[in-house]
């Protein structure tokens, strides 16, 4: 019997991520028109809405819906604003993201994940992305600053450029701390260097390339 990916898609909102204290409207409203099952390997579609990590190859994962669902609201993204996302991964955040937003400017470190993700959005017609493939926590530098920026993987310290990257009044989410208790951190540009940081929950993701802990030496 075939799935309902509808039926499936308007379950996922409604018992995993509005449960979840996710309630912004716009929020709900991307995550139940977005196909998320075109944005998973083929072999993953009948998993595409349960409340698990997904794997994507190289070591990396899609996150759980409950948790784009609170990242899409803690991160707030107005209609008007340019946003940076460190991890395309599947492009499903991305897609979502660009939806909300003016324009997001997405990077990966790895080129194959930039492609695929590049041909979703291409067939969701969603146009307003641009892709790149950098690696953000050494390497790549963006032409301009951003008003919101998501680091969909974690880091053990919080790199300073990141922060430089950040408009006056503009939003970083980031994971942040060493696994299994990695904490989901905002932190608000409040203008003249100083940032405003609220933990908002724990999780536990892979980390960025260059950002895991140091290697801890035992005798």
């Amino acid at each position: 019997m075939a799935m309902n990916f509808e039926q499936a898609r308007q379950n996922m909102v409604e018992n995993q991520v509005r449960p979840w204290e996710v309630l912004d409207s716009r929020v709900l409203n991307v995550l139940s028109s977005l196909r998320r099952e075109d944005f998973v390997a083929a072999e993953h579609r009948q998993l595409a809405f349960t409340d698990v990590c997904l794997p994507l190859g190289h070591g990396e994962v899609m996150m759980k819906p409950v948790i784009e669902g609170r990242v899409l609201q803690a991160l707030d993204v107005a209609a008007t604003d340019h946003v940076l996302e460190i991890g395309t991964g599947s492009g499903f955040l991305t897609a979502c993201l660009a939806s909300l937003s003016a324009h997001v400017t997405s990077i990966d470190i790895h080129p194959d994940f930039i492609a695929t993700a590049g041909q979703r959005l291409a067939a969701a017609r969603i146009s307003n992305v641009t892709l790149e493939v950098g690696e953000g926590v050494a390497g790549w530098q963006p032409a301009g600053q951003f008003d919101a920026i998501a680091i969909t993987g974690a880091v053990h310290e919080i790199p300073p450029r990141f922060l430089s990257w950040l408009r006056p009044g503009g939003r970083l989410l980031v994971v942040r701390g060493e696994s299994p208790a990695q904490q989901v951190l905002l932190l608000t540009h409040e203008g003249n260097g100083r940032y405003h940081e609220e933990g908002l929950f724990e999780t536990d993701l892979p980390y960025l390339a260059h950002a895991e802990p140091p290697r801890r030496f035992t005798f």
